[in-house]
C-alpha cells in the first residue's frame, strides 16, 4: 500500500490496539486514513436481532475505511481489531495533500478502491438465487484470485467469515466445504481448506 515512510514523512501516527477492541463505530466521522502495520481489521454492521453482517477483513499492509474519509459521511460499519493490531493513521487533510503531491500514491489507492467495489459487485451478484456451494466456491476463487497464487491456494478465512460473506449459517458452510471436498473442487488438510 502507501510506504509507511512517506505516511510518517506526512505526519502519520502509530496507533495499537487488543484483540477486540473497536477502532471506530458505525456512525462515527472519519477522519484518519488507517493502514494496518500488522494484525488484522474486521469492518462490520450488526442487525436489530444482532446478528453480523461483515462487510470485510483487512490485513497487514491494507488499509480501510477509505469510502467514508473521500465522501465526507460517516462510517456505514464498525472497524474491530481481530488480533493485536499496530496502524499507522494519517489524518485526512495531510492524506489529501499527499495524494495531491504523489500521483502514483493516488493512482495505487484508485486501483484499491476500485478492486473492491468489484468484489462487492462479484459478491452480490453470487450470493442472489444461487445454491451454498456455489457461492461458497466463488467466494474461494475470487480470493484465491486477489492473492495472486500460482498452484494451490489456502484459504485463511474461518468458515464463520466465510459464512458471514455468503449470508449462509455456518453448518451450512460446513456441509457444503465437505461436499466441495468430497466432489474434488477443494482440499481439507488439518481442517484448513485449499484450492
Amino acid at each position: 500500500m502507501i510506504k509507511v515512510a512517506l505516511l510518517r514523512k506526512y505526519g502519520a501516527v502509530e496507533k495499537h490496539l487488543q484483540a477486540g477492541e473497536m477502532l471506530f463505530q458505525e456512525g462515527d466521522q472519519a477522519i484518519f486514513f488507517y493502514q494496518i502495520l500488522s494484525g488484522s481489521i474486521k469492518m462490520s454492521n450488526y442487525n436489530d436481532e444482532g446478528q453480523e453482517s461483515l462487510q470485510g477483513i483487512f490485513e497487514a499492509n491494507q488499509s480501510f475505511g477509505e469510502p467514508a474519509l473521500f465522501g465526507d459521511f460517516p462510517f456505514p460499519a464498525n472497524a474491530e481489531a481481530l488480533a493485536e493490531t499496530q496502524l499507522i493513521c494519517l489524518e485526512k487533510s495531510r492524506l489529501l495533500q499527499l495524494l495531491k503531491e504523489h500521483f502514483a500514491v493516488h493512482y495505487q489507492l484508485l486501483s484499491i478502491l476500485s478492486r473492491r467495489l468489484r468484489y462487492k459487485a462479484i459478491l452480490s451478484k453470487e450470493i442472489k438465487g444461487n445454491d451454498a456451494a456455489h457461492r461458497i466456491m466463488s467466494l474461494l476463487q475470487y480470493l484465491k484470485g486477489e492473492a495472486n497464487v500460482e498452484g494451490q491456494y489456502q484459504v485463511n478465512i474461518t468458515r464463520q467469515i466465510i459464512a458471514n460473506l455468503t449470508g449462509l449459517r455456518v453448518e451450512t458452510v460446513i456441509r457444503s466445504i465437505k461436499a466441495l471436498e468430497k466432489s474434488g473442487q477443494l482440499t481439507l488438510k488439518d481442517r484448513k481448506i485449499f484450492l
